[in-house]
């Protein structure tokens, strides 16, 4: 099919693959739709259909809640056409410099559990694929409708024929419930890389990072490319991870490894959320501070000294992240240095 996208920077074309949504096809063709989640979860790949006829995977994404379907209004991820479409996007299409996404097979590797609800998953490809450090991909299965959104934990220079992914179990999660269930071997669609919160070197900014949970990942990302390039031997760096007990960690030697190849310019400070006190320091990992608190309270009392020039990473609950934007806006960073991708 034939799509064409009228925005508030010019038209583009491009083609869409029977099965293929809108968003995907125009995304692997080079044209940079506005996306967040890519899940159906944010609403920010909104869209009004002008001619053609389209079928909705998922009515009841969460992201649709505003539309208004009867204009034609939809989510250009759960959108297939069934015709040549023309449709018009409230929003500026600008280039983008990022690797073009593109769909991979994968099997599932070395699917193990972290904590009682969070598991860590490799996912070998059916070709590499080359990404910036934070970004994501969105996986799906045959056995579930719909794909979800993982950031990817390792970081490749050149490409990965591997992705590292952690998964958080969540009451009614279909595709937790049926990672848990142990998957091994099985075989998953992969479609990526996507996001735009990501690390770049040549920036030469201060790094902050402020995760609750399995948002983690993608700071394990950035803080692998750092290190890798020896980052933090001319610049600092704060990382702000939160849990709800000491039991509910995880990544701990990773992290104590990143802080002990960081010339001591990167600090790690574990919050934790439901322990009324602590010690200062991990007793085991003596390099990890520890802090009770919500994780952006924490980091709030933190950052004060470390946004003159900085660029911070936040991802984790969306509670989470509301105050984890407000601290840092609070304390003078500019919106525009403040990098995240919107999962909820």
């Amino acid at each position: 099919m034939k799509i064409a996208i009228q925005s508030n920077s010019g038209e583009h074309r491009f083609d869409c693959r029977e099965r293929e949504t809108i968003l995907h096809a125009g995304l692997r063709q080079g044209v940079n739709l506005p996306y967040e989640c890519a899940t159906g979860t944010c609403g920010t790949c909104r869209a009004r259909v002008m001619s053609g006829e389209y079928e909705t995977v998922w009515k009841e994404a969460p992201g649709a809640k505003r539309l208004k379907p009867e204009k034609g209004d939809i989510l250009m991820c759960q959108t297939h056409p069934r015709s040549d479409c023309s449709l018009r996007v409230p929003s500026q299409i600008a280039a983008s410099n990022q690797p073009r996404p593109a769909p991979r097979r994968g099997i599932l590797r070395d699917v193990k559990k972290l904590t009682d609800d969070v598991a860590h998953f490799n996912i070998d490809l059916s070709e590499p694929m080359s990404f910036e450090a934070g970004q994501f991909v969105v996986v799906g299965t045959r056995d579930l409708t719909g794909g979800r959104a993982y950031s990817m934990v390792n970081f490749d220079p050149s490409s990965a024929a591997c992705l590292d992914l952690v998964l958080k179990r969540k009451p009614g999660g279909g595709f937790s419930d049926w990672l848990f269930a142990g998957r091994n071997g099985e075989e998953v669609e992969v479609f990526g890389p996507l996001g735009r919160a990501v690390f770049r070197p040549s920036e030469g900014k201060d790094i902050i990072c402020i995760a609750g949970g399995s948002g983690i990942a993608g700071m394990m990302s950035i803080l692998a490319h750092a290190v890798q390039v020896d980052y933090f031997r001319d610049h600092k760096g704060a990382v702000f991870f939160g849990v709800r007990t000491l039991k509910d960690t995880f990544y701990l030697d990773e992290l104590s490894k990143f802080v002990q190849s960081s010339h001591g310019n990167l600090e790690v400070v574990v919050a934790l959320s439901h322990e009324s006190s602590c010690a200062d320091c991990h007793e085991k990992y003596p390099a990890l501070k520890l802090a009770t608190g919500m994780v952006h309270e924490v980091a709030a009392k933190n950052i004060a000294d470390r946004c003159e020039n900085a660029i911070a990473y936040v991802a984790g609950p969306p509670p989470m992240v509301d105050g984890a934007l407000r601290a840092l806006m609070m304390n003078g960073l500019p919106v525009g240095s403040i990098r995240y991708d919107k999962f909820s």
